[in-house]
Order: C-alpha cells, then structure tokens, then sequence
C-alpha cells in the first residue's frame, strides 16, 4: 500500500524529533511504498540536508514553518488566481467574498479559542488539561465551532490561495480582540492587548500554515491509501484535511504528546501569558480534534496515552506501541556478566535543567559520607544555548564545592570523586562504554517522557534508580528502583542499597535486560505497525475505480501489478478502458512535480 507519512521538523532532514524512529519504520517496512510530508523548523535544519532515503519511498514533499515568505512556501493557488488576489505593496489579498469567508471562519475559530472553556488557559496544574469539567453541551458546542472554523479556512486556502496575509491582517487581529473581549472569556485572556493579539496572530500563521501548500489533490495526499502523522499539532493538519478532502484514514503516533510538550516549552519562552493562554487553548482545541478525526492513535507509553484520553481520545481508539530501539549495540556489554565499576554511578544523557543535576549532586554527597570510596561518572554534553551552557557551569561549580579535590597522601595529585565527560574520548569512545563505567546507572530527571537513557541501559543489562516521572515506572516495570523526583536523599539511599549488593544488582540488570528486549526493540516496534496498516486499510472504503483483469475494486493505491511492465490486462468485459486508467500514471516516471524526489 502507498503510506503517507507526515513529519514535523524531523526525518527526512539529517537532524531533528523522532528522525532515527521514522527511518527505521520506513526500511523496515519496504513492502509499502511511502510518500513523505515534511515540515522543517529552522532553515539550520534545511541546510543540513536530508538522511539517504530508500528506493520504495516514491517522493518527498516539503514545506517550511519558519519562514512566512510565500513564495518560498509554495502555497496553494489556482492558476489564474493569484493574479486576482495581489493588490498594492505586492502583499496577497482576497476579493470581497473571499473576505466574507475568511472572516466568518476565522471568528468561529478565534471564538471558540477565546472561550473560557477552552484547553489549558486558565488552568491549574494539577487540573484536566482538556477542560472536560465544562458542561458537555458548552464543550461540544464550542469543539464544532472550532472545528467549522478550521475547515472552512482549509478550503478557502485551497480554492483562493493561501492564508499567511489574511492571519496576519487588520481584519484578523480586530477578530481576535473582540473575541477576547467577549463575554464568558477568561481574565487571562481578556487582558490580552494589541501587542499580544499581533504576537498571537504571528503563532497562529505558524501553526496554520499546513492549511495553505499544495499538497491537497489527487497526485498528492489524495494518491494515499493511509496518512501516518509521526506527531500531533501542525504535522496532523495535512492528515485531517486529506481525510475531509479524499476519506483518507489518519493514524496518529505521539511518542511525546504534542499538547504537553507545548506545555512544557511555553514557560520557558518570553511570551506574556495572554498569549500563552490563546496558544495552550488553540493546541488543546487541535488536539482534540486530531483525537477525534484519527482512526487509531498509537501512543509510545502509557503515560502519554493518559494524557491522550484526558484530552479526548476515545480509549476504543488508542494503543499503546513502545518505540523501537537498536539492541544489537549494547549485545555484548549486555550479556557480559562484569560489573563495570562496583563503586561507580553513571548517569548519561543531555545536561540540562530538567534532568535536576543538582539533586544528584547533592545525593551523592550522602552517598561519599556512607560510601567514601563511591565515585560519580556524568557522561554527556549540555543542551545547546547559553541555558545548558550556564547550567553545566552550575553543575560543574556545585561539584567543586560539594567534592574538593582529593589525595591519598601529601605527594599525590588531587582527584574529584565527580567527574564530567562526554562521549567520544577516549575513555568512552561510544554509548555503550558509557553504561559499562559503572555498576548503577542513575535517572534523576523531574520531568521525562519516555526514558531512552534508561531503556539502553536495560539493555546493556545494568541496575537502575530512577526518578518516578513520565513513564519510569512502565518502563522499567520492577526491574529497577524508583524513587520520588526532587529528593536527594531518597535517591542516594537506593543507590546505597545497590552499591551495598552485588547480588541484587546482578538479578536486576539480568530482569532489566530481558523486559528491554521483549518490549523495546526494533523488531517488535515493527511488528505492530505492519499489522496496524494492514488493519487500517482493511476498514478503509475503497476509494480506487474499478480495474484489472476482472473490472473488481482496486484497495490500494499501489497495487503489485502497477510494478509489472507493460500495461495492465484488459477486463474481460465492457469498453476498453483509456491508457491512464490501465497504468498508474505516477508509475510511469517517479516523483514529478515540484519539490518531489
């Protein structure tokens, strides 16, 4: 079958989210042919270029999210159009009908953004992040107007041109201002100002921009038999609408659900909160509606396919499918029985604030007065930016203070029991040296989606002590010991408990290693995905014109008989057919058209 498979800010392109994942599913399944659909983030990213991609993936379609230059984007525009729409200053506008459409849609949207029922704008943290405790009535209400707004914009980008000018225009912030202002918002928002309603606007194109490229006709979206969208938000949109547009069945993998990893990134960014408020309501009511519109939704863990239900998913139409991971290279660290350092905690991963360094220090100063011999390896880079650059300075300081420099004796050279290294030297040429340095490996991260580091180091056969956050707990499934985030001395009496038992420490990395390669490996990642597109496509309708020998429907876009040269056999019955409806005509010559491979 011919698989549609929706990025965002990832694979095809050399760097970004869930790029090694999507390149294992496709050279995984070469049995599907796969058109990509591609979104970037950066023009960093554009530059760096693409992965080498496999001969069954047909073409690549791409588009930027970070430039708002619509020439650049290739937006959608019937030939002719254009010419029509472009008006003094060279900036794209719509005739007056098109105005009328634009701004009943964009008000039925923006209302139902702006209501105080909407995801996550006024919410606490500890309360349900898709505002399900508003009356049922009010919320569907609000979800239909949401969702009357999004498509009737979608056709008008399809049938005028793109939407980039009019999100951007006087008309939309002057919607957006009474639709704050309205009676029933929020406080938050209603204290939105000119400012903020000019920067939410500028969010919004960015979001929205899927609804303007040309990918939404027959030789492209509407030539798959399945869209497969590798993330929620903006990579989905391209899903929904082949959906609504050509009946296309969607099937939405969030290995991090997109909502809360908006969430998450929004404190940290310098808008003020009435934005912040619009932009976790708009994402919460996009959420839902992918949600809603999907045929199935295949979360990576547990902890995200709660978050998932709680934002509308249908539990019916949710299964969890871990995410596969290449075993082979820690094989043989894995079935070495050594300890790798008996003394030693190692932690690996990306030094940044969310993996709490500091309470890891701080443990392992309780650690050294019990154990004086015990030493603390950390192993990896800091994140990128003058945040990680300051925190591993931090860190680093923190470590001089807390462990001078030590010598066994006056003529000595002084040695610190914590060191900082990373990956690639000579003492840990790769990953899998990493986990060998010791004999516990250490998680003490305060917020996590699924733990990658802890899920190598299971495979490299280690015990583990882990922080109970994201999804710890299923991931690890009693083979290792958890311990609350943000407690230091929780956390080092675990890793006294290990360190003190050689014993147990050999029972659990033997159990850690077995659960890994049952559930996390490549293999069985797919395994499950093969059988959930046959499942898929097998309650799809068929949308093909009858073919083939005997004139019977035609289920996949793909068929094998389009790889046989020659034209297809004639039926047995009725006129003959034209030449087009006997060859495929994209199997004549792969990838035409513009920005395909």
């Amino acid at each position: 079958m011919r698989i549609g498979l929706l990025t965002d800010g990832g694979y095809p392109y050399a760097t970004g989210d869930s790029r090694l994942w999507c390149d294992r599913l496709v050279r995984g399944l070469t049995q599907h042919e796969f058109d990509l659909f591609a979104l970037s983030r950066t023009a960093e990213q554009e530059a760096q270029g693409w992965v080498q991609l496999p001969v069954h993936v047909s073409r690549v379609r791409t588009a930027p999210l970070w430039t708002a230059d619509e020439d650049t984007l290739g937006l959608h525009a019937p030939r002719g159009v254009l010419a029509r729409l472009l008006t003094g200053g060279g900036a794209r506008s719509y005739g007056r009908r098109e105005r009328r459409r634009f701004t009943t849609h964009f008000t039925a949207l923006a209302t139902s953004v702006c209501s105080a029922g909407a995801t996550g704008g006024e919410r606490g943290e500890g309360e349900d992040p898709a505002g399900r405790g508003a009356p049922g009535e009010a919320a569907g209400s609000e979800d239909a107007r949401f969702t009357e707004g999004l498509y009737g914009l979608a056709e008008l980008a399809c049938e005028h041109g793109g939407l980039p000018a009019a999100l951007r225009s006087e008309t939309a912030v002057r919607i957006l201002e009474a639709a704050c202002g309205a009676h029933g918002t929020g406080r938050t928002v209603q204290s939105a100002t000119v400012p903020d309603l000019l920067a939410f606007a500028a969010e919004l194109d960015r979001v929205l921009r899927p609804l303007s490229l040309d990918w939404y006709d027959e030789e492209s979206l509407g030539a798959v038999d399945l869209c497969h969208a590798t993330s929620g938000g903006a990579a989905a949109l391209p899903g929904l609408l082949a959906k609504r547009f050509f009946g296309v069945p969607l099937l939405v993998t969030e290995h991090a659900v997109q909502l809360r990893s908006h969430y998450l990134a929004a404190t940290g960014t310098p808008l003020s909160a009435p934005v912040r408020a619009l932009l976790a309501n708009f994402h919460g009511r996009l959420a839902g509606e992918v949600y809603r519109q999907a045929a199935l939704i295949t979360p990576g863990n547990t902890h995200a396919r709660r978050w998932q239900e709680r934002c509308g998913a249908e539990p019916a139409k949710v299964r969890t499918v871990y995410p596969g991971m290449e075993s082979g290279r820690f094989a043989a660290l894995g079935e070495n029985e050594g300890d790798g350092g008996p003394d030693t905690l190692v932690w690996v991963g990306r030094i940044e604030p969310a993996k709490d360094l500091i309470a890891l220090l701080h443990a392992f100063a309780e650690v050294r007065r019990a154990e004086p011999d015990a030493r603390l390896r950390i192993i990896g880079a800091p994140a990128q930016g003058p945040e990680g650059a300051g925190y591993f300075a931090h860190c680093r300081a923190l470590a001089a203070q807390l462990f001078p420099d030590e010598a066994a004796d006056a003529h000595a050279v002084g040695d610190n029991p914590v060191s900082f290294e990373d990956i690639g030297g000579v003492e840990v040429p790769d990953l899998a040296h990493a986990y060998a340095a010791g004999g516990v490996v250490v998680l003490s991260s305060v917020v996590e989606g699924f733990p990658i580091s802890l899920v190598e180091a299971m495979f490299c056969g280690r015990a583990t002590v882990s922080t109970d956050v994201g999804a710890v707990v299923e991931v690890i499934g009693g083979t290792g010991l958890v311990v609350p985030p943000r407690n230091p001395r929780a956390l080092a009496d675990a890793c006294l408990a290990l360190l003190r038992d050689p014993e147990r420490r050999a029972r659990l990395g033997a159990a850690a290693r077995a659960r890994a390669l049952e559930l996390f490996t490549v293999e069985q990642n797919l395994a499950a995905f093969r059988g959930i597109y046959l499942e898929l496509i097998s309650r799809a309708p068929v949308r093909r014109e009858a073919a083939a020998a005997h004139g019977g429907p035609r289920p996949f876009a793909t068929p094998p008989e389009a790889h046989v040269l020659g034209l297809w056999p004639e039926p047995d019955e009725g006129p003959d057919p034209e030449p087009a409806e006997r060859t495929p005509s994209w199997a004549g010559a792969r990838g035409a058209g513009d920005g395909d491979v």
